[in-house]
């Protein structure tokens, strides 16, 4: 796959999502299905190991079998494709971008290293050598608010300037203050926000999204994507609605009973109900009940209509 610049990743990616059988092992047969499904959603591209994705606790067979399953799969459909190399040691982050780079991925996406925070130096220094490696395959900075060193507008623009090869980020978005302070990072890197505040993001100039809408429904979250540039007023009214629903029937979950978002993700699949992933989180995180899905698959169906419906 040829790699992509900045201005070329857009709009909206999903994530593949790990199923787990009962022995805590990745079911590739399954995995082999829901890439499939992605494939023939719309989506504009796929990524493989972020938080969704369980990256943190692939063995390094499980990520080599991960990324050739997916990359081979993408290629033969002509869909853009990233790499999740993240680990939270930078060794085995670098030694995962090594393998990487042979299965010729759109992308990598990376996390700074993250047992001991980092300083903004050691940081240029980590992805100037990550850059290094990728020749020229760009890197996306997945920087979540856990991370150990969350990273300012300027802080970004900094980085965007010393390191040539980083093309992206993945952030958690803000208010329109954090919006004016990212304008000028706009213009020099693609910066991804969550998927349910995709539509204030773009209006406010964030380029996309690596999805949690596309969890809950990939179809639907491309084509409400789509909606955002023909009918701005019904995308935002649209948003409200995703909003108030993971507001009130899924992040209860996490606020209230501690699981994961990776558990949350899940969660969203199996209320979708678009691929055979279900509910299992990987030892030791806790999976929410599959149960919980039956009962907001209605729910979501009932506010969130557009999201299911073959066309918006």
């Amino acid at each position: 796959m040829r790699p992509l610049r900045a201005s070329e990743i857009r709009g909206t990616w999903a994530t593949l999502l790990l199923p787990v059988d009962a022995s805590d092992g990745i079911d590739y047969s399954r995995l082999a299905d829901e890439i499939d499904i992605l494939l023939a959603s719309g989506c504009d591209g796929i990524y493989s190991n972020g938080t969704a994705g369980e990256f943190h606790t692939l063995l390094e067979d499980e990520f080599d079998r991960i990324a050739e399953l997916l990359a081979a799969r993408c290629e033969r459909a002509g869909v853009p494709f990233q790499i999740g190399v993240s680990h939270m040691s930078g060794q085995i982050s670098r030694e995962r971008l090594r393998r990487a780079v042979a299965l010729r991925p759109s992308a990598v996406q990376v996390i700074l290293p993250d047992w001991y925070p980092v300083t903004l130096e050691e940081a240029e220094i980590f992805l100037t050598t990550m850059g290094e490696i990728a020749g020229g395959i760009g890197l996306v900075l997945y920087n979540p608010p856990h991370a150990k060193r969350r990273l300012l507008p300027e802080e970004l623009g900094r980085l965007a300037q010393a390191v040539p090869d980083l093309v992206g980020a993945k952030l958690a978005g803000g208010d329109a203050a954090w919006y004016a302070a990212m304008q000028p990072v706009f213009q020099r890197l693609s910066v991804f926000i969550p998927g349910h505040a995709l539509a204030t993001g773009i209006l406010h100039g964030a380029h996309g999204s690596y999805s949690n809408v596309a969890c809950l429904h990939p179809g639907g979250a491309k084509r409400w994507n789509e909606l955002i540039y023909r009918d701005p007023v019904r995308a935002l009214e649209i948003e409200s609605r995703i909003v108030a629903f993971m507001r009130d029937h899924i992040l209860p979950f996490r606020e209230r009973d501690g699981y994961s978002n990776t558990a949350l993700d899940k969660l969203l699949a199996a209320i979708g109900g678009w691929a055979p992933i279900g509910t299992r989180v990987r030892w030791p995180y806790c999976s929410v009940p599959t149960e919980e899905a039956t009962r907001l698959r209605e729910i979501a169906r009932r506010q969130i209509p557009e999201l299911f419906s073959a066309s918006l």
